[in-house]
């Protein structure tokens, strides 16, 4: 059976392509290209690379790209480099690691515009309550029993005023 490289050349070479022109269209490096047709993976410094090129490379050739990367994995686990997956992370995930994560799988697109419509219904809502609150209370709720007090007599402290011009 043949590699996954030698599919990916075989395809390539029916096609008419050249190896410059697959990685114009599908950008590539060109020592990429050919690093994944001759079979060499120990040239990519990661696993999720070969994939996503094997993956890009297939559809441009309109080959099975599900096929051809199962059949990668196993190629994959024959290397040395990439037998074990990398662990990103040596230490221990905290609070704020699940958090991020929870906040990076949210489709921004939908809930930010949701969030907003809520916020502008429960804002509404909020303000109907108060006026209706408003509306209902007793405006002399606040006021002391009214006691009639007497206007204070002039004591001196203020001067009268004059009398106006023409009368006296």
């Amino acid at each position: 059976m043949p590699t996954v490289g030698e599919q990916l050349r075989r395809t390539r070479e029916e096609q008419t392509l050249t190896v410059y022109q697959v990685s114009d269209i599908t950008k590539i490096k060109t020592e990429h290209v050919r690093a994944l047709e001759e079979g060499d993976y120990e040239v990519f410094p990661a696993p999720v690379y070969v994939r996503g090129f094997v993956r890009t490379y297939a559809k441009l050739l309109k080959l099975d790209a599900a096929n051809l990367l199962a059949e990668l994995d196993v190629e994959l686990g024959q290397t040395e480099k990439f037998r074990d997956s990398p662990h990103l992370a040596g230490q221990r995930k905290g609070p704020i690691d699940l958090v991020m994560l929870q906040l990076s799988k949210i489709n921004w697109r939908v809930a930010l515009p949701l969030a907003g419509a809520v916020l502008v219904i429960a804002a509404a809502i909020f303000g109907y309550r108060a006026w209706r609150t408003y509306q209902s209370a007793d405006p002399l709720a606040g006021l002391g029993p009214g006691l009639y007090q007497p206007a204070q007599s002039n004591s001196g402290e203020v001067l009268p005023l004059p009398a106006p011009p023409g009368k006296k």
